[in-house]
């Protein structure tokens, strides 16, 4: 990494910090305020809050909370689809979170306003045939642990006016905790512990959570491990090779830390200090590719995921409304994200011998984002404006190792040379990112009626660099350091809703949204003759969408909903073309292209009724329909109907959930290789919180209570049960009858 490009970013950093208008505000009020004046004790209010700038800052995200995530034992993303966001799964190979039929880099993940990037190498295809995801080591926006966080929002739909560049299917955005969420009304001191035991990867964890209050001083101090093995399936097939049907053995640990200093200067302003990090260490005995038929014996995977942040914040809060700024936010930051994949074993037959590969990817990245809001009349129109917006500066590199006992001379019917392939498939890339954002909520007089226009720019600039590994890749030899890319794009929307009475608002919505093409789609340059290559795109151009909503917020929290209604259509989609044409390579040479149209149309709707007696009754459901406008094919990534449907009863001291989860099947016309059947699915969750313990909880729930055999559309849809690469249809299943069980205390 250049560190010189560090020093200029962070003075860069440091200068909008001052010149910011939340900077400007600190200022004058830090020089309008007498030495002698007496200052009133501030009344602190506690509840979840949202930066003005947040993409969760609309009536069209959803949240759960930190107390959900603790009652419905939400421990992944699987979990949260199956829970509170039924239209939310966990993507293809890695791919992370699945909103609206979009996945990978299409969805956006931010942690405290931060976005967190998704890697991928598409040159590592035959591993994600053969060996799941073990040399590809893509994906990277899972790196967090549920227990760090004080609220999960998701926004679904095309929506970059505010989230920037990959929200074209949405965003989860997380915010982690703060030490007031720890602290109760008046006290200095307070805490939590948690341990969690779940029987579908045999996995044991814990957190530890503590916040101190000194005067205006707060820290807090969170930390959390665990450990397991494989996930469980429906297999009852073991051995090795072609016919096993349980999953191959493995050991994973997991551990994060999160620290935070927070010091209240008064009069509104808060600065503090963020430290993170996140590591999960995967260790796998690859059984399903040892044997003779597949050329393999005592393959091992390995995988890492790791990701470090430091950053530094400041919020404002304006004691009073009136003034310049009612409320704003600042955060500079430096990330490091880190994937590895490795795989090593024997080879068996003609080219027998030891046999290692593994890919690296990383990216650093330093930026700073912010917003401020401010309310204000107009006549009879009260306008509630907010800017905001970000710079970044991103350093990505990958790197391949092999090692073979494989000569590199020719050896019928391949070449051996691609097995040393000791080299980047793709040139360092640094990557400059600017987004600035502007929107206004207009309410005009007491009519119930506000429009909300706003416009992003978005600009990034990718210049790749000519690393020592990258020097040796064939596509450098025969063609030199690619091009540099650079485009900018315009996002524009327009909110309109209408307040009938307190509980019922409908809302209509039109936004656009915009997707940068990432580095592997420009600049992979993966070519092993007489096999394969996969050859990146420069000429791409950014996906853009134009998306559609109309719906309606009902009730309160006793009884009421929400029904969506939503219609995207996608220009210049990104996607990979295979030809066959070319002899130098017979398992086929694979680019980068732009669709002409995509769409993506469907609903979501949702309703809860709580009773005087205890009883509730909830019901979800997400519905999308995705079709290539150009050759009329069904997207594949898109997930079929799901609802959930439940009855659950509380007192205040505990309570109980049953609900029944319902998918159908795959549409019979869909361009999936596995499409497999419907299915339902039944929960029983419970808590209990001992009167004579005070803070304790216990929560424990059995999931599939029925043992129904199910299969997961999006994450295996491109599996062939015919291909004699894949496994017997079982060894895709989902787990079986499994249980959960936690204990909390908190003090």
């Amino acid at each position: 990494m250049r560190s010189h490009h560090f020093r200029a970013i962070l003075l860069t950093c440091t200068a909008l910090v001052g010149l910011s208008p939340a900077g400007m505000v600190l200022a004058q009020d830090a020089t309008a305020q007498p030495a002698a004046e007496t200052q009133l004790q501030t009344i602190l209010v506690k509840g979840k809050r949202v930066p003005a700038g947040s993409a969760a800052d609309t009536p069209l995200a959803t949240e759960t909370t930190a107390d959900e995530i603790a009652t419905k034992q939400i421990t992944s993303i699987d979990d949260l689809g199956n829970t509170t966001e039924p239209g939310v799964s966990t993507g293809f190979a890695g791919a992370g979170v699945n909103i609206r039929g979009l996945e990978a880099d299409r969805v956006l993940t931010t942690i405290d306003g931060i976005p967190i990037p998704y890697l991928v190498n598409d040159g590592r295809q035959a591993g994600a045939t053969t060996l799941g995801a073990s040399t590809r080591a893509d994906g990277g926006i899972d790196t967090f642990d549920f227990s760090t966080l004080s609220t999960v929002d998701i926004m679904r739909g095309a929506d970059s006016s505010r989230a920037g560049s990959g929200a074209l299917g949405g965003a989860m955005i997380l915010r982690t905790l703060e030490p007031e969420d720890l602290l109760a009304d008046g006290a200095s001191f307070g805490g939590m512990a948690k341990t969690t035991y779940d029987s579908t990867d045999n996995s044991l964890g814990g957190s530890v959570a503590i916040a101190k209050k000194v005067e205006n001083t707060s820290i807090l101090f969170q930390g959390g491990y665990k450990a397991g093995h494989e996930r469980d399936n429906q297999g009852s097939v073991g051995g090795t090779g072609a016919t096993r049907t349980e999953p191959n053995p493995a050991d994973f640990d997991q551990h994060n830390l999160l620290f935070k200093l927070r010091h209240d200067f008064g009069a509104g302003h808060m600065i503090g200090m963020t430290a993170e990090r996140f590591r999960k260490d995967i260790s796998t005995d690859l059984k399903t590719e040892e044997s003779a038929a597949r050329s393999y014996s005592e393959l091992d995977g390995d995988e890492l995921k790791q990701r470090d942040r430091v950053s530094l914040d400041y919020r404002y809060d304006a004691p009073d409304l009136g003034g310049p700024v009612d409320k704003a936010d600042l955060t500079i930051y430096w990330q490091r994200l880190e994937t590895s994949s490795a795989v090593d074993g024997t080879r068996l037959g003609s080219l027998a011998g030891p046999w290692y590969r593994s890919n690296d990817m990383e990216e650093r990245s330093i930026g700073v984002v912010g917003s401020l809001s401010n309310e204000f009349e107009v006549g009879t129109t009260r306008h509630d404006v907010t800017l905001g917006g970000n710079f970044s500066f991103s350093q990505y590199g990958q790197y391949t190792a092999g090692e073979d006992v494989c000569d590199t001379a020719v050896v019928p019917p391949y070449s051996c040379s691609f097995h040393h392939t000791n080299q980047s498939d793709m040139p360092d890339v640094d990557a400059y990112r600017v987004g600035l954002f502007a929107d206004d909520k207009i309410s005009f007089g007491d009519s119930g009626f506000s429009l909300t226009p706003g416009i992003r720019f978005d600009w990034f600039d990718y210049q790749p660099q000519a690393s020592d590994d990258y020097l040796a890749n064939s596509g450098y030899v025969t063609g030199g350091l690619p091009d540099s890319r650079s485009d900018f794009q315009f996002s524009p929307k327009l909110r309109a809703a209408y307040e009938i009475n307190p509980k019922v608002e409908l809302f209509a919505q039109w936004a656009m949204g915009f997707k940068a093409p990432n580095v592997s789609e420009l600049y992979l340059s993966y070519s092993t003759p007489p096999m394969y290559e996969v050859i990146g795109n420069p000429d791409l151009e950014p996906e853009t969408s134009n998306g559609f909503e109309i719906g309606a917020n009902l009730g309160d929290a006793e009884f009421g909903g929400r029904v969506t209604a939503f219609y995207n259509k996608y220009k210049n989609f990104i996607d990979s073309e295979t030809t066959y044409t070319n002899p130098s390579y017979p398992w086929g040479s694979t680019t980068y292209e732009n669709l002409d149209r995509v769409r993506i149309f469907g609903f979501e709707a949702r309703a809860h009724k709580v009773f005087d007696n205890g009883f509730n009754v909830h019901a979800s459901f997400a519905y999308a329909n995705g079709e290539d406008e150009e050759t009329g094919e069904l997207i594949d990534s898109v997930p079929p109907f799901k609802g959930i449907v439940g009855v659950g009863y509380a007192t205040e001291t505990w309570g109980t959930d049953l609900s029944f989860i319902g998918v159908a099947a795959v549409d019979e016309d869909s361009t999936a290789s596995f499409q497999p059947d419907g299915y339902g699915l039944v929960n029983l969750t419970g808590w209990w919180e001992p009167e004579q313990m005070k803070g304790l909880r216990l929560t424990a729930g059995v999931y599939n209570l029925f043992d129904q055999e199910y299969y997961d559309a999006v994450k295996w849809r491109d599996i062939d049960l015919a291909s004699s690469a894949s496994q017997p249809k079982d060894y895709y299943s989902e787990p079986g009858r499994t249980f959960k069980v936690s204990i909390t205390q908190k003090f």
